[in-house]
């Protein structure tokens, strides 16, 4: 199987405490569903506890675009004290991404970035499945970019609206 990773870091204005505390210490569904407004076509599902093991099913709008139409993916770890999360078993339905076979494995980190602001890690590790050679970097890419735009969206909705949290 051919395997490689991409990393991207995404600075946000707003303190690595305060996004930490939005988007990944609890990961439930009414969070999620707030915090994702405009992207997620309602549709958020958490299987379990919303800890290690939980399963996620979002279901995006038809708005986003090339998107696909469901992400679905476990969650691997949390560690809330060094803010790193980290999401297995990611797997696409439906739009460009999901086309290509492979399997992914993401993680994200939030470091704080001055007073107000952080900066958040975000590291995809893919496989192929079916063991060509052609390179996953494309994908990749339009996963990447997919974390990052769900993450630009919850800034939108965390900044003037911290009662999200």
């Amino acid at each position: 199987m051919v395997a490689s990773s991409i990393t991207e870091e995404l600075a946000m204005a707003a303190p690595a405490e305060l996004v930490w505390k939005a988007i990944f210490a609890t990961c439930d569904e009414s969070s999620l569903r707030n915090l994702l407004a405009g992207v997620v076509d309602g549709v958020v599902k958490v299987e379990s506890d919303g800890g290690p093991g939980s399963r996620y099913t979002l279901k995006f709008a038809p708005a986003v675009g090339a998107a696909p139409v469901l992400l679905k993916c476990r969650m691997a770890a949390r560690d809330n004290a060094a803010r790193v999360i980290s999401f297995d078993e990611v797997a696409m339905e439906g739009g460009e991404v999901a086309a290509a076979q492979f399997k992914s494995q993401v993680q994200f980190k939030v470091e704080p970035a001055g007073a107000d602001g952080c900066v958040i890690k975000i590291a995809v590790e893919s496989e192929r499945l079916d063991g060509t050679p052609r390179s996953l970097a494309d994908d990749q890419a339009k996963l990447t970019k997919l974390c990052v735009d769900l993450i630009k969206k919850v800034e939108q909705n965390i900044v003037p609206r911290p009662q999200y949290i």
